[in-house]
């Protein structure tokens, strides 16, 4: 017979640690403390997508910006994981509208 690894925790099969497992979401801090880094990937088929790197904050937080974000430069994208995706090149648009904002932010890449 096959041994399964116990999902969830790594192995741990009790605890009496009553926070275990409660993920706690993490405060958003102010724009002047985030670190934003904005970057330009190819995907395949030659595709250009902006990505937006190193918010801290509620998902919530994330998904109000990349919202705006998306708005401002008239395209699609999503935001999931601390990352937005903005379909095409717009480093430059991002970058005013960041620093506008009080985001500390800059281009990064090559």
């Amino acid at each position: 017979m096959k041994k399964r690894p116990i999902s969830g925790q790594g192995g741990l099969v009790y605890s009496t640690n009553k926070n275990l497992g409660t993920a706690r979401e993490p405060a958003t801090l102010p724009p002047a403390q985030q670190d934003l880094r904005i970057h330009l990937d190819r995907l395949k088929g030659n595709k250009e997508v902006t990505r937006i790197v190193g918010f801290i904050g509620k998902p919530a937080d994330l998904d109000e910006l990349g919202r705006t974000l998306k708005s401002k430069c008239g395209v699609g994208g999503n935001s999931k994981d601390g990352v937005i995706l903005l379909q095409g090149d717009h480093r430059d648009k991002v970058l005013a509208y960041l620093s506008d904002k009080g985001y500390k932010a800059k281009k990064a890449g090559g």
